[in-house]
């Protein structure tokens, strides 16, 4: 047997999230649908790095399955690509040891989140940004989102009823750019509890807009209670951007 790591794209719009689900499309499904059809019929099991829910996006979200056939590596990405839909995109096939694990061995992820902040909304990115039409203070929710790096126990920042236990996380990096008529929020982590990014993204929006201030986080982070956070903005702006394992850090 082989085992090959790929990273792979795919545009959210249309599927029920990554893992395989009963009479729902999901991006889990269509990998196997496909590594099914290369496999005449035998089923392959696809581990992902992590899940991304119905409407997220990814841009580098990585993949590991192992076949026992002797198709060269260089060919996997045509063959996977010639059975895929086209809204998943295969961009690197690299055999790996067999010890090498998609979610078990990460290290890092970096999520972005867009939001559209025009007056009007764009109907060509209607599936790709939140669109929020408010004058925002940037500089202020870069204030606030400084708060959040390092390590905290981010239950304030996670959906309730998320059957974690150990909601310790770290942060490494955070940060909004303006880009145009959109800001970029830009989040890198040791992990992700289930709708963090969202939760981080709704809450500093609304720090953007003078609901909260930037002083708040300290006491919305020891508090650990999800009710007093920010709505969660919508998956469709939500984009896995990259992961890293160790001996790519």
């Amino acid at each position: 047997m082989r085992r090959y790591k790929c990273i792979i794209s795919y545009d959210g719009t249309a599927f029920s999230g990554f893992q395989i689900q009963p009479k729902a499309r999901t991006v889990q499904g269509e990998l196997q649908k496909a590594l099914r059809k290369i496999h005449k019929n035998e089923d392959v099991q696809v581990h992902g790095s992590g899940r991304t829910d119905a409407s997220v996006h990814a841009v580098g979200q990585v993949i590991h399955f192992d076949t026992p056939l002797l198709i060269p590596t260089e060919k996997w990405g045509r063959a996977l690509s010639a059975n895929l839909p086209n809204d998943i995109v295969v961009q690197e096939v690299v055999e790996v040891e067999q010890d090498f694990h998609a979610r078990f061995h990460v290290v890092r992820k970096e999520y972005r989140y867009r939001v559209l902040t025009s007056k009007m909304p764009d109907v060509f990115r209607r599936h790709y940004t939140y669109h929020y039409p408010q004058e925002l203070q940037l500089a202020e929710m870069n204030k606030a989102a400084a708060a959040l790096l390092g390590t905290h126990d981010f239950t304030s920042f996670c959906s309730a009823g998320t059957p974690v236990v150990d909601k310790v996380r770290t942060i490494f990096h955070l940060e909004i750019m303006q880009q145009e008529d959109e800001l970029i929020f830009k989040i890198i982590g040791n992990g992700f509890l289930y709708n963090m990014v969202r939760i981080i993204v709704g809450t500093l929006l609304e720090v953007g807009v003078g609901k909260r201030s930037a002083e708040d986080m300290n006491d919305l982070i020891l508090a650990k209670d999800r009710a007093v956070t920010g709505k969660t903005a919508p998956g469709h702006g939500l984009y896995l951007w990259k992961v890293d394992y160790q001996d790519e850090v």
